[in-house]
């Protein structure tokens, strides 16, 4: 059991740092570019990322988190509603958010040319919105992430 926490705590923690990177600066660095070329760089980024590492360790996550609830509700640990709290954190704050949110604004964007003539309002739009929920994913990945520590210290 303490091997699934760990396991779950490093996950979220790593997705949530993932995330934590597009917030702070990526997306601030794309929003810099010429919005043709930051919406390009951003299409290329929603293909590359579709990896078995990525995909492996986002979903991965989500079904550890679905284990180490079911295992700490069949044995009656101590902690089991601190479990359960950091998996339905972590499964509906980050994989919820991203196939709600990320994903539908992700397939908008590769629908549109950049040099459409509306592209410039498309790739404006979507970096505020797909930002806000990126934090979204951040706080809750990191936040699972520490909920599992706790989990782990008691």
């Amino acid at each position: 059991m303490t091997a699934l926490c760990v396991v779950a705590a490093v996950g979220c923690g790593l997705i949530g740092g993932v995330f934590f990177a597009f917030s702070s600066f990526v997306m601030g660095a794309l929003g810099r570019l010429a919005p043709g070329e930051g919406m390009a760089a951003m299409q290329a980024i929603n293909v590359v990322v579709l990896n078995r590492l990525f995909l492996g360790s986002f979903f991965g996550t989500g079904l550890v988190c679905l284990v180490v609830s079911g295992v700490a509700v069949a044995v009656g640990r101590a902690d089991t509603v601190l479990i359960l709290v950091a998996s339905t954190v972590y499964l509906l704050g980050v994989i919820g958010v991203t196939v709600a949110c990320n994903v539908p604004r992700n397939e908008r964007l590769a629908a549109v040319s950049r040099e459409a003539p509306e592209a410039t309002d498309v790739w404006r739009r979507y970096l505020v919105e797909w930002t806000t929920w990126n934090h979204v994913r951040t706080a809750a990945g990191l936040l699972a992430c520490a909920l599992f520590g706790v989990a782990l210290s008691g």
